[in-house]
């Protein structure tokens, strides 16, 4: 999995690479020279009393060492372009990917997880792509050139290389063990505690208004110590780790001096050679040091870089068709034939068998009690969702046969829950329509009862005072109250100007008048759109041209609001409660 994600996504950066791996073998290779000099200057120089030779060999040492610093700097910039590049590159394949996501896939991964994946995982990519640029030359050659350079400065004592580090290699593998099922657990953690956040976030006034604030408390504070346990589990394997590899650092060098002294007593060494080997050995052990710190970054990249692959190999459910079909008349004309649909995993359908026809110009309303399926049907229509069984028309086509542009520019939906995203009035109002003028959006805000408000509504001090349309909305809309949000997000669809308009429960914020109001208007102002509207209150659908009952995802009662009264027993049931609740208001 990980191998797949950066060699997918480091081809653009091959360049990069090259220049890391060239400069990376030269500040090595410098790295290994120095000792060499170091020895050469004591045995030959300091011992003799030659000062030439010291001048000498000193100014080639000083030569080598400005090389070794300028080649790591600049392989150090190659290799942070590279995996800060690799890194924007993924994050930019996850949010790609899951922009395609249908709700269904949404549902299924989680605001929470994606959030992680797309930001702390795809970090943690980052992070190990960059030491392993910085190591990847280096470890091995330091490695093996070290050996092979400490044999060539005293063959006697090579028996404390093949001792000291198979040593940190097997405690380092050891940590490793032991660190990989930690990582896994500790981003299922950081999954937990986003989730707790973002809920309590996004539902701090229902807290609020339940006096639930220590239980949420509880709540994160609960996930908060999970993730802390977890990671002060994998901080204690990290501070283990140091002590370790320093004592075996220490111990090598005692090891040195001890029996290289006795070597240079029986002359079979030089100083300057016993020297050398003792910085050949010290970074034989850095090179596996740092080895290892990049085999302990390798269990939490191989985690996180499957967790990242599940979100790239999944295929959303909606397809853009092949081949796209345009209808001959684009006049708004919606189908349902037969329609069952079923989520995943559910053991019986939310809708069974549904059919209906919304000609232009007319009204159509979907009524019925909590879990009816109503809007689940809305979101069938403009291919939220797609049916398991049975087809849903738009103007004669079938819409998983239709563009996404071309079905995007004939529905207008108003979901459920109005959002509004963070900027101004204006820039909400072209969400959908970036060309569109003022005026137009004027005219959809008188349509929608909102330009009264939006014309008095100020933002800012001082100099960045905004006015009307670019007055800011935070985000979400939280600064609007509920039925402003409502008529803003009705002024945005109304914008597109849509053959098709959609109302999830859209007027339920709005008062009595207020809901007249904008009815009437959009009977003016979309004579020719076929408008299906899901209402809660009855006298908000009264006037539809024609109400589709549903029961249990079913169809029980089709007709005119007269019609229904007096041939459908569930709709009657609906009726009276709602006259009985005003009555007894």
């Amino acid at each position: 999995m990980l191998w797949t994600l950066v060699r997918r996504h480091s081809r653009p950066y091959l360049p990069h690479l090259a220049a890391v791996l060239v400069l990376q073998l030269i500040t090595t290779l410098a790295m290994l020279y120095l000792p060499s000099l170091n020895a050469d200057i004591i045995d030959n120089g300091v011992a003799k009393g030659d000062t030439a030779h010291i001048w000498r060999v000193g100014g080639i040492m000083l030569a080598v060492a400005m090389v070794q610093v300028v080649t790591a700097i600049t392989a150090v910039w190659f290799g942070a372009r590279a995996a800060m590049g690799l890194g924007r590159d993924i994050r930019r394949s996850v949010y790609r990917r899951v922009d395609a996501f249908s709700t269904e896939e949404l549902g299924r991964f989680g605001a929470p997880t994606l959030i992680t994946r797309g930001t702390n995982d795809v970090q943690q990519i980052q992070m190990f792509v960059l030491m392993t640029l910085n190591f990847v030359v280096m470890v091995p050659i330091m490695s093996i050139g070290g050996v092979i350079m400490a044999l060539q400065e005293d063959p006697g004592l090579s028996w404390l290389v093949w001792v000291s580090v198979p040593v940190l290699l097997v405690i380092v593998g050891i940590l490793i063990r032991q660190l990989l099922p930690l990582f896994q657990r500790m981003q299922k953690n950081i999954d937990a505690i986003n989730g707790v956040m973002r809920e309590q976030i996004m539902g701090i006034r229902v807290v609020r208004a339940f006096v639930r604030e220590d239980y949420e408390r509880a709540r994160f504070e609960d996930a908060n110590q999970v993730l802390t346990d977890t990671s002060v589990a994998i901080g204690r394997i990290f501070v283990l780790m140091g002590p370790i590899i320093t004592m075996i650092l220490h111990l090598a060098t005692a090891a040195v001096l001890w029996f290289g002294g006795h070597r240079v007593d029986a002359e079979l060494v030089e100083v300057g050679s016993l020297t050398a080997f003792m910085q050949y050995l010290l970074q034989i052990l850095g090179a596996v040091m740092m080895g290892s710190f990049m085999f302990m970054m390798l269990p939490r990249a191989l985690i996180t870089a499957r967790r990242i692959m599940e979100v790239l190999t999944t295929d959303p459910t909606l397809h853009e068709p092949e081949q796209p079909r345009t209808p001959e008349r684009r006049e708004g004309r919606l189908e349902l034939r037969d329609v069952t649909f079923s989520y995943p995993g559910a053991e019986e359908p939310v809708l069974d068998g549904v059919s209906f026809t919304a000609l232009p110009g007319t009204t159509t309303a979907i009524v019925g009690s909590t879990g009816a399926g109503k809007t689940t049907l809305l979101n069938l229509l403009p291919r939220l969702y797609d049916a398991t069984s049975g087809e849903v028309l738009v103007d004669g086509v079938p819409v998983t046969d239709l563009a996404r542009r071309e079905l995007t520019a004939a529905i207008g939906y108003v979901p459920q829950k109005p959002y509004l995203f963070s900027g101004t009035v204006g820039s909400n109002m072209r969400f959908g329509a970036p060309k569109v003028s003022d005026e137009q959006i004027w005219q959809a805000l008188t349509t929608a009862q909102a330009d009264g408000f939006v014309r008095e509504r100020t933002t800012g001090v001082g100099d960045e005072v905004a006015h009307g349309l670019d007055s800011r909305i935070s985000q979400g809309g939280t600064d609007v109250s509920g039925g402003q949000r409502q008529r803003l997000s009705i002024a945005r669809a109304l914008v597109a100007q849509p053959r098709i308009l959609l109302f999830d429960d859209s007027f339920s914020a709005l008062d009595v008048t207020t809901d007249a109001n904008l009815r009437a208007a959009l009977e003016q102002t979309t004579a020719g759109v076929t408008k299906v509207i899901v209402a809660q209150r009855i006298s908000t659908i009264t006037g539809a041209d024609q109400i589709i009952v549903l029961e249990h995802g079913r169809v029980v009662g089709r007709g005119t609001h007269e019609e229904l009264l007096a041939s459908s027993e569930t709709y009657r049931e609906i009726v009276d409660s709602q006259v009985t609740k005003e009555e007894l208001a």
